[in-house]
């Protein structure tokens, strides 16, 4: 018996859409990274990434649980001195819908040029509307 070893020529990847609409954002999240990293195929490598592409749409009308909305923030800094901006989810929701979605699948990836490869291959759009209809993706059934 051999031992298997996943080249980049036997990676094949697919294309998923997810309907975001009344689904929570943890438990999403969790479900998109896991995809993206490629941990749904018999051919999981840690150290490649074989992972499919996923586009969400709807990710305007995601859920949270208890008082999130209002307490959850997000962080940025301008790098100058009080430079430090500060957003409730709340806000973030209604400014950048898409960027809630993209922080938590990006604080589920890996933290190396690894993960920023597969951050690549998510694809999230605020309305029900997306440009990838020529990769003819599948619907992704949560449970």
């Amino acid at each position: 018996m051999k031992t298997y070893a996943t080249r980049a020529s036997d990676i094949q990847r697919k294309w998923w859409v997810v309907d975001a609409d009344g689904q929570n954002l943890g438990r999403l999240a969790t479900r998109i990274a896991h995809i993206l990293r490629g941990k749904h195929k018999p051919i999981y490598t840690p150290h490649l990434d074989v992972g499919d592409f996923v586009v969400v749409v709807n990710a305007a009308k995601i859920q949270v649980t208890g008082r999130k909305l209002d307490q959850k923030m997000y962080y940025r800094h301008s790098n100058y001195p009080g430079g430090l901006k500060q957003i409730t989810l709340r806000d973030q929701l209604q400014r950048h819908p898409n960027r809630v979605l993209e922080s938590a699948v990006r604080g589920m990836l890996p933290h190396n040029r690894l993960g920023r490869q597969m951050f690549k291959k998510l694809k999230v759009y605020a309305g029900s509307e997306h440009p990838h209809d020529a990769q003819q993706p599948q619907p992704l059934e949560l449970e």
